[in-house]
């Protein structure tokens, strides 16, 4: 079977050859009774040379297919992107919330100093007297802080 992914088989990419399945081989079909030994391993000596291009093309397919999956995973995702030294509020999850705050409790907590970017959308943050927060917070729920 062709994989989506590459838009060849596994043989294919392999050997630039389709596979005999057994029953062709026992059964003879027009393919296999029609093949000339030499002139087959000519054509096969040929097409191992266009083998590299083929997979090189293999290869793009796949990584525009990666492409396509990241953006229908990502699709919902609203990135916002910061400098170094911005000022931003955190979210309050309800991890995070205090104890008792309630609905009238703060929506937000901050303001948090962007200390390094660490990832597409993920950064490290650090309070106004420099202390970097623990890695383990989640800072993915960050919006400008505008003084």
């Amino acid at each position: 079977m062709a994989k989506s992914s590459t838009g060849e088989t596994p043989f294919s990419l392999v050997y630039d050859s389709k596979a005999l399945i057994p029953v062709e081989v026992v059964e003879l079909t027009f393919r296999f009774d029609r093949s000339n030994e030499e002139a087959n391993n000519e054509v096969l000596l040929v097409k191992l040379d266009f083998l590299k291009k083929r997979r090189d093309l293999a290869y793009v397919r796949m990584a525009a297919q990666k492409q396509r999956m990241e953006m229908y995973y990502n699709r919902g995702a609203n990135l916002r992107y910061f400098k170094v030294r911005d000022l931003v509020l955190r979210k309050v999850t309800q991890s995070t919330r205090e104890v008792n705050a309630g609905n009238l409790g703060p929506t937000c907590e901050g303001p948090y100093r962007v200390s390094t970017i660490t990832g597409k959308g993920s950064y490290e943050l650090e309070n106004q007297d420099g202390v970097k927060l623990p890695k383990n917070w989640n800072v993915t729920h960050l919006k400008r802080y505008y003084c």
